[in-house]
């Protein structure tokens, strides 16, 4: 493994956001939603895709608050522009479980350091 040092980390631009909006994305090579994530004032509302349709429901993932990097360059994935990465870890399933704040209360936007 290759060490950073903190100037490295502190390039990457991660921030707690709600999911505000999910739409299924069919054009999506493998089963994926569409989400629109609120980082609040300063950051505003961006657009991300995840492939997380075996353990996520529509409706588990609406108003969920979860960490993004959002500094990545816009992505273009089949017909849609991902403008975000929401962060996960692979289960023992090999399903990607997103990482969540542990208190709902953290202001969207704030950036996690």
């Amino acid at each position: 493994m290759d060490h950073i040092n903190f100037e490295d980390f502190l390039k990457v631009d991660i921030r707690i956001g709600t999911i505000i909006e999910v739409n299924d994305f069919p054009k999506a090579r493998k089963p994926a939603y569409q989400l629109k994530v609120d980082f609040g004032e300063t950051v505003g509302i961006k657009k991300t895709s995840a492939q997380i349709t075996d353990i996520y429901t529509k409706e588990e993932l609406l108003h969920k608050k979860v960490n993004c990097v959002i500094n990545f360059r816009p992505k273009q994935i089949a017909n849609f522009i991902s403008e975000c990465l929401i962060l996960g870890v692979y289960n023992s399933e090999n399903n990607v479980v997103l990482l969540s704040p542990s208190k709902q209360y953290i202001k969207n936007g704030t950036q996690v350091s």
